[in-house]
């Protein structure tokens, strides 16, 4: 099968289009032949190794998973003999981060990591949702719904857990400030803010304007500066941001919580966790995952020099077969 592979950290370039073989599934997998898979900036920091920190959990002098992709949809190929979720056949789709392998024609997943795919969405579509569908969903609803005209700011708005953060957030009647680049204002406007800010213009810690909930993609201040402009009783929810933030919020985002009511913490995503509940909003019309673009399998390396230009619109994605939009 062909597969994008590399073997040491590094920028796209050291990136290989490369044949090995087809894996069988073991006890408990299935085999996947894969229609789609889509790039997150997960997959970036994997590539590049980047923070160092993560290299502990993923491979210290070299990468763990020498095939990066961790959402994937497909056909399920083969199943072992124990496997009893799905037959040859079946559409599915996923996060697949405990095993990655999705810039491939095939890969084997455990079959708790895999639902069925609608039949009203394409495999690009369902490609786009698992991973960073999920990471906004939890960030807004993990401590409860969001109540009408509460006030939600999203910062890294027009990536793709923003761009999901947004629509899911405006379905429950929210007020939504979005942060990103000036040139994504009219796309963000289009799908749904209500405000804007350009974050190289605006600190929106500095604005004066107080949030019932703040979800941060790309969290850089220390945690009193989110503190102080919550609401009482109001959330901020970390999805990723540099390691001295992450870390500054681990060791202070409790203290914040019970002196003052305020609530900050870095979501832990579980994965697929409550996926149903996005597939609802998608078939009821409710939920549109945007695509930025699609590219081939070859063209790996080109995708991920688009995301780490920061240059992306929602979600990348890797078309394995020439039928992935159906």
């Amino acid at each position: 099968m062909k597969a994008i592979t590399y073997q040491r950290y590094g920028g796209p370039e050291v990136l290989k289009l490369t044949e090995t073989l087809i894996p069988e599934p073991k006890p408990g997998e299935v085999l996947v032949k894969i229609r789609a898979s889509s790039v997150n900036s997960w997959d970036w920091d994997m590539l590049t190794g980047k923070p160092r920190l993560y290299r502990l959990l993923f491979g210290l002098f070299k990468p763990k998973f020498q095939i990066l992709g961790l959402d994937i949809a497909g056909i399920v190929e083969k199943t072992a003999a124990d496997v009893s979720r799905f037959k040859t056949g079946d559409a599915v789709f996923g996060d697949i981060s405990e095993v990655w392998g999705g810039f491939a024609e095939y890969c084997c997943v455990p079959e708790e990591r895999l639902l069925h795919k609608p039949s009203g969405m394409s495999f690009i579509q369902a490609a786009s949702m698992p991973h960073t569908g999920l990471l906004a969903w939890q960030a807004l609803y993990n401590a409860g719904p969001i109540k009408p005209g509460a006030r939600v700011l999203i910062n890294g708005a027009g990536g793709g857990a923003g761009t999901f953060a947004i629509q899911l957030a405006k379905n429950d009647g929210a007020v939504v400030t979005a942060v990103d680049s000036g040139e994504k204002e009219g796309f963000l406007r289009d799908l749904g803010a209500d405000h804007f800010m350009d974050y190289r213009k605006t600190d929106y810690t500095r604005t004066g304007d107080q949030y019932d909930l703040i979800v941060d993609t790309v969290a850089q201040l220390p945690p009193w500066r989110y503190a102080a402009i919550l609401s009482p009783q109001g959330r901020f929810v970390m999805i990723g941001g540099r390691v001295k933030s992450i870390l500054q919020l681990a060791l202070l985002g409790r203290f914040f919580s019970r002196t003052g009511g305020k609530n900050l913490g870095l979501l832990v995503h579980k994965p697929n966790k409550n996926l149903h509940l996005l597939i609802k909003s998608f078939e009821a019309g409710k939920l549109t995952p945007v695509i930025d673009r699609v590219y081939p399998l070859e063209e790996v390396p080109l995708a991920m020099e688009r995301m780490g230009a920061g240059m992306v619109r929602g979600k990348i994605i890797i078309s394995i077969s020439g039928d992935a939009g159906r």
